[in-house]
């Protein structure tokens, strides 16, 4: 795990990372996610190596643009693994 990670399960960078508009993606096992940073995070879940483009999206959750729901949203993140 990297030393900056927000997370115990994930690699995901600090919540100044996606201040910058940075996209940010990521798998553990066959979970497979994208955090996309705007208005509002958006994050996005399928099982599967393929790509956002080309997965079938199972999930898209939307969380406040702040630190209550960066950590809100990695929460959730976090509960999907199994």
């Amino acid at each position: 795990m990297k030393i900056n990670s927000v997370s115990e399960i994930f690699d995901i960078p600090q919540l100044s990372y996606f201040s910058y508009g940075n996209v940010f993606t990521g798998s553990r096992g066959k979970l497979s996610f994208k955090i996309t940073p705007g208005e509002e995070f958006t994050i996005q879940i399928w099982h599967s190596r393929l790509c956002s483009e080309r997965a079938d999206i199972e999930e898209e959750r939307h969380y406040l643009m702040d630190e209550s729901g960066f950590h809100e949203m990695l929460r959730w993140l976090e509960s999907k693994v199994s």
